[in-house]
């Protein structure tokens, strides 16, 4: 764990942000105060892509058994998720922002279960706030947690699989710590750093779960000016659509 301090101008004075890193499951119930849990690769940018699809509802599920239950419910409710990268027998969608694009959501309530995004929201329960987090909506993160103005903001780097660190969510950690601090940025750097580690398997032509078009689009910073809070609900987890002017 690295902490940062950040300084707010507010009415009263001078608030410090104190500013802390965690990585994989353990970070996730280690965090505390204002909470984003980060999955670039792929959970967290899918999610983004199906509200911009035009989805009403995304809730996460922790296991596939939960996701299918939710359905017993409503049989018109989509299922998305993975394990080990593969789509999960019986599911609808993968965690892949490529297939998402290409089906029109418009007012359906979908349930998101994946290996290390999901796991993360329901492994942080020590959390004051919580958020997803990615790439593609990383200015929307910032804003929220600038007007938010918390003292403590938990930044969790969920890893591969929620078990290896991985390049792509330490760099989206950065990503948002930098612009809080307003320190500069270097996107290409950041994209190089990625595609070079985690981010290869996008690019072997062997890996079939892993599409190149999925890197791109995880990896488009700041497509979707909206953040995901995470509410509970029942056992679920809605990721709730908030838009940042």
């Amino acid at each position: 764990m690295s902490d940062e301090l950040v300084n707010f101008n507010v009415l009263s004075g001078i608030r410090i942000m104190h500013i802390h890193h965690f990585e994989l499951v353990e970070g996730a119930r280690h965090a505390t105060g204002l909470t984003v849990v980060i999955d670039v690769f792929r959970a967290f940018s899918t999610v983004c892509y199906l509200y911009g699809q035009g989805a009403e509802k995304v809730l996460a599920a922790a296991t596939p058994e939960d996701a299918f239950a939710f359905r017993k419910q409503d049989p018109r409710v989509i299922l998305a998720g993975e394990r080990q990268e593969k789509k999960i027998t019986g599911f609808d969608f993968g965690n892949s922002p490529s297939e998402v694009l290409k089906h029109d959501l418009t007012g359906r309530t979908v349930v998101l279960t994946t290996s290390a995004g999901t796991l993360g929201l329901v492994s942080a329960g020590n959390a004051s706030g919580l958020l997803t987090g990615s790439l593609v909506n990383a200015g929307a993160i910032v804003q929220y947690i600038r007007q938010k103005n918390p003292e403590t903001v938990s930044l969790v780097a969920m890893g591969y699989n929620a078990v290896i660190p991985a390049d792509e969510d330490r760099m989206c950690a950065r990503y948002i710590e930098a612009k809080l601090m307003k320190s500069q940025v270097r996107p290409d750097l950041m994209e190089q750093s990625i595609r070079n580690g985690t981010g290869s398997r996008f690019f072997d032509p062997e890996n079939l779960n892993s599409p190149e078009e999925d890197y791109h689009l995880c990896l488009d910073i700041d497509r979707f000016p909206f953040v995901l809070v995470c509410e509970k609900s029942n056992k679920y987890l809605f990721l709730k659509k908030i838009d940042m002017p």
